[in-house]
């Protein structure tokens, strides 16, 4: 399962929708991509805590230098952040989207001047903890930020894991919808 990434001068904002088994193919192969193009990929994660993907990171040969995370999973879940991470912010949970919008902001800054694409993983993670008018909320305000940065950015979600108004509202968001249902 491949999933091309557009390098352009518009920088645009994609809703990909996989199939639950493939999430972590589809994380994998995105931040493959963004990296591989020479960019710095952005991790917001609410589904995979930051230990978690840097080992699937390194045994996919996916440069960490070229990774930054915002990880709102890895102290909700441990009681605390490791130690010594450079690449890593952690926000207390997925619950708190002030503290979790404070860290996206504080990380684009850090790589500023460089090619950027933000994935945002998972959109369907954030059910369970926030209600979908709480959700589109703080994914308005991330895709605004974006757009007005001029920052790529992917926002992965489980097919048919939306409510229609959640996914009706999320399109709206983003410029192209990709469906990874029957790829690979």
């Amino acid at each position: 399962m491949r999933f091309v990434l557009e390098k352009s001068e518009d920088r645009k904002l994609y809703l990909v929708l996989s199939p639950a088994t493939a999430m972590k193919q589809t994380n994998l192969g995105i931040v493959r991509e963004i990296t591989e193009q020479g960019a710095t990929a952005v991790i917001i994660t609410t589904n995979q805590p930051y230990p978690v993907l840097r080992k699937l990171y390194v045994q996919e040969g996916i440069d960490l230098a070229r990774v930054r995370v915002v990880d709102a999973i890895t102290k909700y879940a441990v009681g605390k952040a490791p130690e010594d991470v450079e690449n890593a912010v952690f926000v207390n949970s997925p619950e708190d989207l002030t503290d979790m919008g404070i860290a996206v902001t504080q990380t684009l800054k850090a790589v500023d001047g460089k090619e950027v694409f933000v994935l945002f993983d998972s959109v369907s993670t954030m059910l369970i903890y926030l209600s979908s008018a709480n959700i589109s909320r703080f994914i308005h305000f991330v895709t605004s930020r974006l757009k007005i940065s001029g920052i790529a950015g992917v926002f992965l979600a489980v097919e048919k894991g939306l409510d229609p108004l959640l996914l009706s509202r999320l399109t709206t968001f983003v410029d192209e919808v990709v469906d990874m249902e029957g790829e690979g």
